[in-house]
């Protein structure tokens, strides 16, 4: 998985291509994630004990993994992420453009 809970990321493709975002949650075996802020869809609710008011409610959506790329904080750009392991044995996520780890979220 190249991306994790907490990173931020770069939308690739679609109607939010461009902008940016922290990930709130992943979906591994969906391949969807979910960034904060972005890909917003409206809901229709009824009034409930959680919600005493009902009516319409933008929420965030799931996106593609496909469509994200993780923001290096090194670099600052949007790039791949390789996967190398470490003295321990460990894999760790390392910008592709600077060659720099990323942190684990």
């Amino acid at each position: 998985m190249h991306v994790r809970k907490g990173d931020k990321v770069r939308v690739l493709s679609g109607a939010e291509k461009g902008k940016e975002g922290k990930i709130l949650k992943v979906f591994a075996r969906k391949n969807r994630a979910i960034v904060e802020g972005l890909n917003l869809i409206k809901r229709h609710t009824k009034p409930s004990s959680r919600n005493q008011q009902g009516g319409i409610i933008e929420k965030e959506a799931a996106m593609h993994l496909s469509n994200l790329h993780v923001v290096c904080p090194g670099c600052g750009e949007a790039s791949g992420v390789k996967r190398i392991r470490d003295d321990a044995g460990r894999l760790q996520r390392h910008c592709k453009a600077c060659n720099e780890t990323i942190s684990t979220g």
